[in-house]
């Protein structure tokens, strides 16, 4: 199922590529905008493989009292940031591409930044999980969550991006970047509407035990910090690593 989903991935990004390429060449808007709506499946088919930070998303989620709502502005928050980026990279920085990137599109610095970013939030979630009676979580803390984890720019938006940009398209890989994130924020919303309604469910069935529904959500919210203080640290130690230290 992987390999299928990779391959259709290969197929419409070829696709995206052609039309780009044939819009450069003076082909008209009307071929371009009729396939551009396949974006939206790129961004979905896409976020389904691993990466994307739906690991983090969910750990978040079920270690917090988030509403659906807010969840959803969380993953919102998350698609914006992780394709965003790859267009700021692509229209601000694609000369400094090749000293950042390294592994067909990876940015170490940026992941690194990113998995810091959500050791702090993991860090004062195991405190709230320690030491408050109630695991409260204070206004704006799961969009930063969402905007932490999306630091990581997304590769094959970079990729379009960077075609157009040699084509002097711009507009198509704008276009392109739009309907990818709408697709990614439509997995990783799911992503999290699925964790919140699992968590609820779990929360229903312990309402008739309160002190015990208190314990277990103060541990959950404990674990889900220690899990992403643990990331921050695997992906901190992996960069001193590969910098060798400095």
């Amino acid at each position: 199922m992987f390999q299928q989903i990779v391959d259709v991935q290969r197929e419409i990004y070829l696709a995206f590529a052609g039309h780009i390429k044939e819009f450069a060449a003076g082909g008209g808007w009307a071929s371009f905008l009729a396939f551009l709506p396949m974006g939206i499946v790129f961004g979905a088919v896409h976020a389904m493989t691993p990466g994307h930070s739906k690991s983090v998303l969910a750990t978040y989620l079920a270690g917090s009292s988030t509403r659906a709502h807010r969840a959803l502005l969380v993953s919102l928050a998350l698609s914006f940031t992780h394709v965003t980026m790859a267009v700021l990279i692509a229209l601000l920085a694609l000369p400094l591409v090749s000293h950042s990137f390294v592994d067909a599109g990876s940015s170490p610095t940026l992941e690194v930044v990113s998995r810091a970013l959500l050791g702090v939030i993991g860090l004062w979630m195991l405190a709230s999980a320690l030491f408050r009676h109630d695991h409260a979580h204070a206004e704006g803390e799961g969009l930063l969550m969402g905007v932490a984890a999306g630091l990581v720019p997304c590769p094959l938006t970079l990729f379009v991006m960077t075609f157009a940009m040699i084509h002097q398209v711009i507009v198509t890989g704008l276009l392109f970047a739009f309907t990818m994130m709408i697709g990614v924020g439509l997995t990783l919303s799911v992503v999290a509407l699925l964790t919140v309604v699992f968590r609820d469910r779990i929360a229903y069935l312990m309402r008739m035990r309160p002190r015990l529904l208190g314990s277990v959500s103060r541990a959950t919210g404990g674990l889900a910090g220690l899990v992403l203080v643990a990331v921050a640290a695997v992906e901190i130690a992996n960069w001193l690593e590969l910098t060798g230290g400095h």
